[in-house]
């Protein structure tokens, strides 16, 4: 056991958040030498707990309303509370498996209802065992194949990721164990940030984006030109750009830009002479499109392109860290140790050997399931199989990647990019009609849910290794966590369609799914898919790495709507400011991590509150006026509201001082 007490509890290490130099080591809290609680009955428990209930209550949601919120940070700042309140001693440990097993919760969630739900949609077989199955399977691949790269991600690439979810959760679990003056402005800037999302997602006081089309010339301007400029106003958010940094909020900015100043209008001006509709599947003429329906029917599939080659860059770079990982499995199987590294606690991953046959067991079970409960042939099964194979590893350094840097994980994106490889793959084997949009959906669903696991479970392992977590312990109880909520998931989809559905009047939204639904079946009827968009954003990341920009981030902000990666320009610009004001280094340290913790606060306040938003939303309490939410008056009140909250976090920032700096 530690002999840790809070009262000389030092916090995060100087060195946390930024680049190593040459021999320099990251010690994190939580000392390797010594052994910590982790792993109880209470700490296994109260996660699982955490599992079914946000499993639930995300699905719930996330159906009803088309929004997925992340459980981590609602989860730490549970198990911060119950370790406060039943007055737990050195409890970093086990609240750090309560947060690791119960997030498992949003992965699970999203894998799920991206996809199964438009099997409902379609008038398909919707079983519990395939619902069931898919999210477990998909669960289990993206822990499998995550854990070869955990060093490379967490370690090896110390300080040149931000990791902004993990950061926020991070503080939350130091500011719990540390108390003082850290918790105070945590606490205080998670009211003021929660208090002002909820204030606009429940009484819609002002609008919640900020567009051009205010002013008479912005209107003019997106109706002829197709040119406008969009700004989320949410705390959270500009939260999230603070902690990702002036450089990453620029290159994902730049790619937001390109596409909505650059291509956009360049579809438009073509579009102007176009007499006929364009492009695979698309009805509308292009001169009667908005902005955004140009860039939902065109400009995002080019960016859903650009992410699918810098998860081939990324495969093809990170070859080295992929092929050691295989030698070392190699060697582990044929008994050939690594003493040093095992020694240390916080180094240690589930054995080589047993992530080898892990995945080997996953495999064959998930070509059983396939056979037995999906396409029940032999060559469907496999192709099925090499699809779920290929892609989910192809694509789990992606989504890693995408977490570290912006925090979001491009899952919806990576799993439309699936479903239209695999139709097209499973058409050209002779499987179409009822019995191929099964198998497409359901292998959607394995990979979507793998994918989003490998994002989410990159930001457990980050905050496991800045705290100094055993990361075995949490790599074997995520398992169990997966397990809980692809149960739960399953039957919450299952008694949603029965109580609501998914179709006619009164139904749950479930837009991604409708969104795949709507893709897979002109697919399976040989209808073309918008090929030379992914092309042209394949050759998008080509170029950009040529000359050294980071392709993944510039290709996320190509996909990911505008009105959310201005505002993570808007916190970048802050942090850079606030870091650089003074000539005293350990004065702008300081004030950078006052910063860091107000923007994990505001993210903090802004998760909670939303859930507990989106709750009373889905029991029909709606206190929105709509027309005055819509008004350019609340558009206008929201700006001037944007840039006070943005004052405030410049302001508190500024307050830091050297001698608060650890």
């Amino acid at each position: 056991m530690s002999e840790n007490t809070n009262q000389d509890f030092k916090g995060l290490p100087s060195n946390a958040y930024t680049e190593l130099k040459e021999g320099e080591e990251y010690v994190p809290v939580m000392s390797p030498d010594k052994t910590y609680p982790e792993v109880s009955t209470y700490s296994v428990l109260w996660g699982l707990l955490m599992a079914i209930l946000f499993s639930a209550a995300a699905a719930y949601l996330g159906l009803k309303i088309g929004q997925v919120f992340e459980a981590a940070i609602p989860i730490a700042i549970i198990a911060v509370g119950l370790s406060a309140a039943t007055k737990r001693k050195n409890s970093l440990g086990e609240n750090v498996i309560i947060q690791s097993i119960g997030a498992s919760s949003g992965a699970i969630v999203a894998g799920a209802i991206f996809t199964i739900p438009a099997l409902y949609i379609l008038n398909l077989d919707a079983e519990f065992y395939k619902i069931f199955l898919a999210s477990l399977f998909g669960g289990i691949l993206g822990i499998l194949f995550l854990i070869p790269f955990r060093k490379y991600f967490v370690k090896d690439m110390h300080g040149k990721y931000p990791f902004p979810e993990a950061t926020a959760t991070t503080e939350i679990l130091v500011a719990g164990e540390k108390g003082g003056n850290q918790a105070v402005v945590l606490i205080f800037s998670g009211i003021i940030g929660g208090l002002y999302d909820f204030i606009i997602a429940t009484f819609g006081w002002w609008s919640e984006v900020f567009t051009t089309r205010v002013f008479g010339w912005g209107q003019q301007l997106a109706e002829k030109s197709k040119i406008v400029f969009k700004i989320n106003v949410g705390a959270a958010v500009m939260g999230l750009g603070y902690i990702v940094g002036l450089k990453y909020a620029a290159i994902i900015a730049a790619g937001s830009f390109v596409s909505w100043y650059v291509i956009i209008p360049i579809f438009a001006y073509v579009g102007d002479g176009l007499t006929t509709a364009f492009g695979a599947n698309v009805t509308m003429m292009l001169k009667d499109m908005s902005p955004e329906q140009i860039f939902s029917n065109y400009v995002r599939h080019i960016g859903i392109g650009g992410i699918a080659m810098a998860g081939i860059i990324g495969i093809i770079r990170s070859s080295k860290v992929i092929s050691t990982a295989f030698s070392l499995a190699a060697k582990e199987v044929m008994g050939v140790k690594h003493a040093v590294e095992d020694k240390i606690r916080t180094h240690r991953d589930i054995a080589m050997k047993y992530i080898a046959l892990g995945i080997l067991g996953t495999t064959l079970l998930i070509f059983l399931f396939f056979l037995l409960g999906v396409v029940n042939t032999w060559l469907y099964a496999l192709v099925g199989l090499l699809i779920v194979l290929i892609i989910a590893f192809l694509f789990t350094t992606v989504a890693a990647t995408a977490i570290a840097i912006v925090g979001t994980n491009p899952v919806s994106g990576m799993t439309l990019m699936t479903l239209i490889i695999s139709s097209i793959i499973l058409v050209s084997v002779g499987l179409s009609g009822t019995s191929g949009m099964i198998a497409a959906l359901i292998i959607g669903g394995v990979v979507c849910t793998a994918l989003s696991m490998s994002g989410a479970f990159i930001t457990d392992l980050k905050i496991g290794y800045w705290l100094g977590s055993s990361p075995y312990k949490q790599e074997r109880w995520k398992f169990l966590g997966t397990l809980f909520s692809a149960a739960t998931v399953g039957y919450v989809i299952i008694i949603l369609n029965q109580t609501y559905g998914f179709t006619g009047e009164g139904a749950l939204v479930a837009p991604q799914a409708n969104a795949m639904a709507a893709v897979i079946e002109p697919l399976m009827s040989n209808q073309p898919a918008p090929w030379m968009l992914y092309i042209v954003g394949a050759l998008f990341a080509l170029i950009l790495t040529m000359i050294d920009v980071p392709a993944l981030a510039f290709a996320l902000g190509m996909y990911i709507p505008l009105d959310l990666n201005t505002p993570l320009l808007v916190g970048g610009l802050i942090a850079h400011f606030v870091s650089t004001r003074s000539k005293d280094k350990k004065v702008n340290k300081a004030r950078k991590d006052r910063g860091t913790l107000i923007a994990s606060g505001f993210i903090a306040g802004g998760a909670l509150m939303g859930v507990v938003s989106a709750i009373l939303r889905f029991y029909g309490i709606n206190l929105v006026n709509k027309e005055w939410f819509e008004s350019h008056s609340a558009e206008l009140l929201a700006i001037i509201m944007f840039a006070i909250l943005c004052a405030y976090m410049i302001w508190d920032s500024l307050r830091g001082k050297a001698e608060q700096s650890d």
